[in-house]
């Protein structure tokens, strides 16, 4: 028998259909996850374990905290109450209601036991957000329904003010909207909703261990508007929020032209990055320059919670699911980086 210090991290098994399990139980039989309990059902989780061709037992807990009572060499799962029935036997790669179901139902399982201190940190396994639908989930992805959780839990009646962020190991990217249509995003941005990114941006970066993060805000026009020709968001929208975030004391430069600051901000060998963010304004805007870095090394990150939650950068992979395939390296940096900012 071990014990932890801290709390395990409790990771949730995402879409049954997807290849979230196997994720996980390639990144455990690794050790690559520390101290963790899966959140999940039972049966899925061998199920998966099955598809990797690992021949390994399964422990059912009644907690998280029963992890320290787990043999060596066994899968720690934790199966909440209020799973549906037959989700180990859909078929991969699907879209199905009851893999949305069982998924949100093991996510709201897992806030609870990190908002009531018996998980040290959530890491979620790729959801499918048309399950979700399918189930009646009405939330259109992880972000938005773990906002909702956290303010629930707290007794809150609005939501905190939550960023997505992605990151790897040279680049971190911030945004200000996040599943809206192109057009919505537009008109949702606003010089209150910046500025507040790049509060949550500044804070997030003080708990990476950075005195004085240095933020960058992507620009929305291309050329950074070239002085209000292509858009005049910069000067009417946009820099009023760098002005008065400035005269706050973060360190935020910009708007910068959304075609070259990725570039800037990089952070590779012989290339120190100029910025340790990027604030970008739409999803796709700050999404692609981190993925098209590699995904296997890139994470998720909800800023504003009152808990910290990574995810891997990639979604359910249903052409890959139940071939033992997958990779699970995003999933690996993401429960390196929750330990991490755990800890910090």
């Amino acid at each position: 028998m071990k014990s932890h210090a801290a709390p395990p991290l409790i990771v949730t098994m995402g879409d049954a259909c997807g290849i979230g399990p196997e994720i996980i139980a390639m990144a455990w039989a690794r050790a690559a996850l520390g101290p963790a309990v899966v959140c999940g059902d039972v049966q899925v989780m061998r199920r998966a374990l099955k598809a990797t061709g690992l021949v390994r037992p399964v422990a059912c807990l009644e907690s998280p905290l029963d992890l320290a009572d787990v043999p060596e060499g066994t899968l720690p799962v934790w199966q909440p109450a209020g799973l549906p029935a037959g989700t180990a036997e859909l078929a991969w790669g699907r879209v199905s209601g009851v893999a949305g179901a069982a998924a949100a139902r093991c996510i709201e399982a897992a806030v609870a036991e990190v908002m009531a201190g018996r998980a040290g940190a959530l890491v979620t396994a790729p959801i499918h957000k048309e399950a979700l639908a399918a189930a009646g989930v009405p939330y259109p992805g992880h972000t938005e329904m773990l906002q909702a959780l956290a303010a629930r839990h707290a007794g809150q009646a609005e939501p905190p003010p939550v960023r997505m962020m992605l990151a790897n190991d040279e680049l971190r990217v911030v945004l200000v909207t996040i599943h809206v249509s192109l057009r919505r995003a537009i008109e949702l941005l606003d010089t209150p909703r910046i500025l507040q990114t790049l509060r949550i941006t500044h804070e997030a970066g003080r708990r990476f261990g950075i005195a004085h993060p240095r933020i960058a805000v992507a620009a929305l026009n291309p050329h950074a508007g070239e002085g209000g020709l292509f858009g005049d968001e910069e000067r009417t929208i946009i820099a009023p929020a760098i002005e008065a975030a400035c005269a706050e004391g973060i360190a935020a430069s910009g708007p910068h032209a959304p075609d070259t600051v990725f570039m800037r901000a990089r952070n590779a060998q012989g290339h120190p990055g100029e910025f340790d963010f990027v604030v970008a304004m739409t999803h796709d805007h700050g999404l692609i320059p981190v993925k098209y870095l590699g995904v296997e090394q890139g994470v998720n990150v909800t800023l504003g919670l009152p808990f910290v939650r990574t995810s891997p950068d990639h979604g359910t992979a249903f052409d890959l699911a139940g071939t033992g395939r997958a990779d699970p390296a995003s999933l690996i940096a993401a429960a390196r980086m929750a330990r991490r900012l755990a800890n910090a």
